[in-house]
């Protein structure tokens, strides 16, 4: 068995399970744009009403703006970092229906917005992976460790983003929100990727950026749970993870 070194931790490892967003890919090169592009179109509807956003646009959905208005960032314990779909449409519908609007004429009416700026998305492409997340897959794959995809994003949505950056065939297992019950930090996603892997959940690591990442692999029982984290205030969100890095190039896969 392979042993990962992440820190002071030099642990034996079978699998590896990832996040995706600020994981994989850097978070704001995907989500920041879409987030501008829903942000944009409520703004437009909600004009169209002669109202505006109840409290500030940033409160909507966790971000950050520059002086321009553009986005920018993103609070980390936000509906943007861990909210599922679902659970973004309704935070959008909530905000027309304040508006005046008929809560089913509403959640339609978000639901459209989030699939006008995910269309966006799929045309530009705009997938960044972080930095020496490749070789670190390539390091695992020589080592015969086993990954995996955790992700709130559907399963659907992950592959096609997987594809997009050319590191799908890396991953064995991809579990989205969608094949689970209950989502993060319950550990069902986790159970059924060591499921699908038969690999018991004490022989795999978690790499996350969120603390719902970091409670659903604690929750599950795996070997370590990997914080990462490209933003210096994150550190202080990431309360449960038993080790943090900044780049993959701080990990390293021994045979």
């Amino acid at each position: 068995m392979a042993t990962l070194q992440a820190g002071q931790y030099n642990v034996p490892c079978e699998a590896i399970l990832f996040d995706k967003d600020g994981t994989l890919f850097q978070f704001m090169m995907l989500w920041g744009k879409w987030a501008e592009s829903v942000l944009t179109g409520m703004e437009k509807r909600l004009m169209l009403l002669g109202k505006d956003f109840t409290g500030s646009i940033a409160q909507v959905l966790g971000t950050q703006h520059d002086p321009q208005g553009q986005v920018c960032g993103y609070d980390l314990q936000g509906p943007l970092a861990m909210a599922t779909i679902e659970e973004t449409h309704g935070i959008l519908a909530w905000q027309l229906y304040a508006a005046g609007i008929p809560w089913n004429e509403a959640l339609a009416q978000a639901i459209e917005i989030c699939k006008d700026a995910m269309l966006d998305i799929r045309q530009k492409k705009p997938i960044v992976l972080m930095n020496g997340l490749l070789h670190f897959l390539q390091e695992c794959k020589g080592a015969s460790i086993r990954l995996g995809v955790v992700t709130s994003d559907e399963t659907s949505s992950t592959v096609e983003q997987l594809n997009w950056a050319g590191i799908s065939q890396y991953f064995e297992v991809i579990i989205g929100r969608d094949q689970v019950s209950l989502g993060k930090p319950h550990p069902e996603m986790v159970e059924r990727a060591s499921l699908a892997l038969g690999i018991e959940s004490q022989n795999i690591v978690v790499i996350g950026d969120t603390n719902a990442d970091m409670q659903m692999a604690k929750r599950a029982g795996v070997k370590l749970v990997i914080g990462i984290t490209s933003l210096s205030e994150s550190t202080a969100c990431l309360l449960d993870a038993d080790v943090m890095i900044t780049d993959y190039r701080d990990l390293k896969v021994k045979e």
